[in-house]
Parts: C-alpha cells; sequence; structure tokens
C-alpha cells in the first residue's frame, strides 16, 4: 500500500541507462561537447536504504541533493576534457542485493496485524474503534515530528489527538454530521491552542494542523461510520480487502508486465500495468464481496466498487508519496518493523475509507 514498485525496470532515475566507462585504451578523447553528453552516470551500490517500498529507488534522500538536481559526478571525473572516470567496479558473482525490507519481519508484522485487526472487528465493535484511534493518534505523532524535523512546521499535537479521538468518537456513536461537528471543533482548537506561542510560523503551522486535522483521523472516521452499520463489520472487512487485493494486484501484475511508468516523477516504480492489475483483481473482489458478504449488494456493484477502489488507493498512495518526497524521507515512522510507520500502512487505506462508505451507502443504504 505504500510505494510499490509496480514491476518498473530500474533505472538511473534520469530515463536512460549508464554508459559503459572509457578506459584509457579507448583512443583520443571525443569532442567536449560529446563528452558532456556520454559521460556515465553514476553507479551506487545498494546499501537497502534510502528506498521507498520494495525497491522505489527515487525519493529524494535526507543527506544528499535535492529531487531533480543534477547527478553528481563519479569518482574522478571532473568534467569534460578532464581523465577518465575511474570505473566502478561490479558486484560479486552471486552476491544479491540486499533488500531494502527485511521480508520477515513484514510478513510477521502484517499476520500479527491482520489478527488483531480482525479480533476486535468480529468480537467487540468498540475495541476496533479503539484500533482506530490509536491508529490515528501514532499516525498524527508521526505526521508532526516529520514536519517538524524536516521543515521546522510545529503543528499542534495534542489538540489535533484529542480533537482526532473525539472525530472516530463522534462519527460512530453520532454519524457523519456529528464527526463534521468535531472536526471543525479540532480545528479551532489548533487556532486557539497555536496562540499560546510566538507568532513566528503561526500561519504554517495551523495550515499544516488543519491539514493534518483533515488528512488522518477525518477520513479515518469513515471507517467508524462503516462499522456503525448493523452489518458494519462486513463492510469494514470489504473495504480492507479491496484495498489489500488492490494493492497486491498491482505489484503482482506491474513486476511481472510493468514497462510504462504512471507517475515517474513522483513514484517511479508504479506502472501503468500494474494500475490495471489493481483495477482487475479490486473488481473480482469487490463483486465477491458485494454478493457474499455486504447484506443486499450485488455483483455488478461490486464491480464499481472495486474499480473505484483501485482509484482512490492509488492515489492516495501517490499522495503519500508526494509528501515523503517533499521531505525528503523514505518512511514516515520505524514502529513497524519492516513496513516503516504507521502512515506507511495508512496511505491508501484513509482517501478510500470516505469513497467506500459513500458507494455502499448509495448501494444499500447506512444499514
Amino acid at each position: 500500500m505504500n510505494d510499490s514498485p509496480w514491476g518498473a525496470s530500474p533505472t538511473t532515475g534520469y530515463g536512460f541507462s549508464p554508459a559503459p566507462g572509457r578506459g584509457p585504451s579507448a583512443g583520443p578523447a571525443p569532442d567536449v561537447r560529446d563528452t558532456a553528453q556520454t559521460r556515465p552516470m553514476p553507479i551506487v551500490p545498494d546499501a537497502g536504504g534510502n528506498q521507498d517500498e520494495h525497491g522505489d529507488r527515487s525519493g529524494a534522500r535526507p543527506d544528499g541533493p535535492p529531487h531533480g538536481s543534477p547527478p553528481p559526478l563519479p569518482p574522478g571525473d571532473a568534467g569534460p576534457g578532464s581523465s577518465p572516470a575511474t570505473p566502478v567496479p561490479a558486484s560479486p558473482p552471486g552476491r544479491a542485493k540486499r533488500a531494502g525490507r527485511d521480508l520477515r519481519a513484514a510478513i510477521g508484522v502484517g499476520l500479527g496485524l491482520g489478527a488483531v485487526i480482525l479480533a476486535s472487528l468480529f468480537l467487540v465493535k468498540d475495541v476496533f474503534v479503539a484500533v482506530i484511534v490509536l491508529a490515528v493518534v501514532v499516525g498524527l505523532w508521526e505526521l508532526t515530528k516529520r514536519l517538524d524535523e524536516r521543515r521546522a512546521i510545529r503543528a499542534p499535537l495534542v489538540p489535533l489527538a484529542v480533537g482526532g479521538a473525539a472525530m472516530v468518537v463522534a462519527g460512530y456513536a453520532g454519524g457523519a454530521e456529528a464527526a463534521w461537528v468535531a472536526m471543525a471543533g479540532t480545528c479551532l482548537a489548533v487556532l486557539v491552542w497555536r496562540m499560546a506561542q510566538s507568532p513566528q510560523g503561526y500561519l504554517k503551522d495551523v495550515t499544516a494542523g488543519v491539514f493534518a486535522a483533515f488528512y488522518v483521523p477525518f477520513l479515518a472516521t469513515f471507517v467508524a461510520l462503516l462499522l456503525a452499520a448493523d452489518d458494519g463489520a462486513q463492510r469494514v472487512l470489504t473495504f480492507l480487502l479491496l484495498t489489500v487485493v488492490s494493492d497486491t494486484g498491482a505489484y503482482a501484475v506491474g513486476w511481472r508486465f510493468g514497462r510504462r511508468k504512471l507517475a515517474p516523477r513522483i513514484s517511479p516504480g508504479k506502472t501503468r500495468e500494474g494500475l490495471l492489475g489493481a483495477i482487475g483483481f479490486s473488481m473480482v473482489a469487490g463483486a465477491l464481496c458485494m454478493q457474499f458478504l455486504v447484506s443486499g449488494g450485488s455483483w455488478w456493484q461490486g464491480l464499481l466498487l472495486g474499480l473505484a477502489v483501485a482509484a482512490s488507493a492509488t492515489l492516495g498512495d501517490l499522495g503519500e508519496s508526494m509528501i515523503k518526497r517533499d521531505l525528503g524521507i523514505k518512511d514516515m515512522g520505524n514502529l513497524l518493523p519492516g513496513h516503516g510507520g504507521i502512515m506507511d500502512r495508512l496511505d491508501s487505506l484513509l482517501p478510500t475509507a470516505p469513497v467506500v462508505w459513500l458507494l455502499l451507502v448509495l448501494f444499500v443504504g447506512t444499514g
């Protein structure tokens, strides 16, 4: 769900492959104009870090040049007319590249989270509401911490956390109207809370606070609205399954058939073929879920629901990739081994929740 590599083949990040280096015996140096265009691109050994999930290496490095800046010259290459660049030794034969994630840890954490979610969802609804609140508070903490570290933007966490929890509970207990009231109260609390500090940076801090209130707790409130229906557990399960299946289909099809990039400036690992895989997988899953899980649903409604989920999940993934590119980070946090942070798990879930809620209300009512 987070910056999956949907099958794009690795490149230098600039749209072409590195040209081979010129050895000392390659003859006279070409014209300076040609040299400037054919200099080999640098090859950086993969250290397993500074990658988006599943290997997208195009993100901005916190300790490197800004995204979009010219690539650094290889060692020994001072520019046109200088001595030939020192060749980079190839990786030892038989030595595989180190993965950017700990696969075993990622699988273990994923299974553990799934067990907690399913148990709370089908045993006690109130416990699942508490799970949503916990995810919201931790997500807000990760987001505000990163904004402070990378951009010196100090969105007030206390009113955001309290207001975010209130939004989720209000949505579950009182419906959409109560959630809107809690959202408005949270934004007002952010404005007032920040007044206790220096006026310098007030506008950017409260703007970031209002954005955080909408992006994390308000969107998460729609999961609580799904849960409030009589068949709420089945609706939430449908929402979760379709989002996961969409991401899985994108990864599987993109890894095998991906050739054409979807959004190279935002997430170069994603491909158009991967998007088609997400649409196909989620439409099939949607038809099954609406036919057998959601009370009063039918298979054709599931096809439309799956199509909408594939679109919203992809946009959500790209949206958080955009934020991380801007901040120059790989992950929003490191609480979940092999996954990153809570926000790295919520990226495609958050914008998908209101889409699923709205379509289910149109198809089968509020329950």
